[in-house]
């Protein structure tokens, strides 16, 4: 298999809670991105439910549950407070058993999550998480920079996966400072072939789009690249399923060209 897309749903929860009811109707919205070719599903729930809520997953992980070869993606802060009907990311995670669980270093007060793990810091509090995630076979992965020393503790703590954040590579993608773009590139590249020398399974995401993944998708190992909110935007103006199939053949290219090498 070639490089997966996973399609992040929290825009669409996003629009729908701006207005009472249930439109658009995120089932459906997941259900449309798997039939035009989508690899997997991510949601992101918060403790302040701005987007997804708890029983978008719980409805999420049903509709999935007969489609093995769609992989169920649950990402967030493990340590975010319960509030309301939010039971935190662990037992939402013990609840739907997704397939995967990304783990991610945001805060409430963020608007999106903007920089990875420091595991000097947080591996203790996050080494019982992950013992509990992968005591219920979900495959866990950490939300990183392009740190060596930090994916290498990753690989310590026992995590499946790193998921690369890419903010910092989309940004510099818009500068006119192309030296700064492919020190960003190769950082992220020399960590992803760390990564896979670990045994650590590589995917990548935030900000990623039509214009910057084609360069992005050529880091070696790549496994998967999660992509919600220029997806959704180009939606727009391309349609759903217009929009999913661009982005499967930016991937599918890629994978094309490396089988040739």
């Amino acid at each position: 298999m070639g490089i997966a897309l996973s399609v992040n749903l929290n825009k669409i929860a996003l629009i729908r809670n701006s207005r009472e009811g249930n439109y658009p109707d995120l089932i459906e919205h997941a259900r449309a991105c798997v039939n035009h070719g989508a690899n997997g599903i991510t949601v992101h729930p918060r403790p302040d439910q701005r987007h997804v809520r708890p029983g978008d997953v719980l409805q999420l992980a049903e509709l999935l549950k007969p489609l093995p070869e769609i992989e169920f993606n649950v990402e967030g802060n493990p340590f975010a407070a319960q509030r309301g009907d939010y039971p935190g990311l662990t037992s939402l995670a013990e609840a739907t058993l997704p397939d995967q669980c990304t783990l991610v270093p945001d805060t409430d007060h963020q608007l999106t999550s903007d920089h990875g793990f420091d595991l000097t810091q947080t591996a203790d509090k996050l080494l019982p998480v992950i013992e509990k995630l992968k005591s219920l076979k979900i495959r866990v992965s950490l939300f990183m920079d392009p740190i060596p020393e930090q994916i290498e503790l990753a690989k310590q703590l026992g995590a499946d996966r790193i998921e690369l954040y890419t903010g910092p590579y989309a940004a510099a993608w818009n500068s006119s400072d192309p030296k700064t773009l492919e020190n960003l590139y190769q950082q992220h590249r020399q960590a992803a072939l760390l990564a896979s020398e670990l045994g650590l399974g590589v995917n990548a995401g935030h900000d990623l789009n039509l214009d910057n993944l084609p360069r992005f998708s050529t880091i070696p190992g790549l496994k998967e690249v999660s992509i919600g909110h220029a997806l959704i935007v180009d939606a727009i103006t391309l349609g759903l399923a217009e929009a999913v199939k661009a982005y499967k053949a930016i991937l599918e290219a890629t994978t094309r060209i490396q089988k040739t090498r």
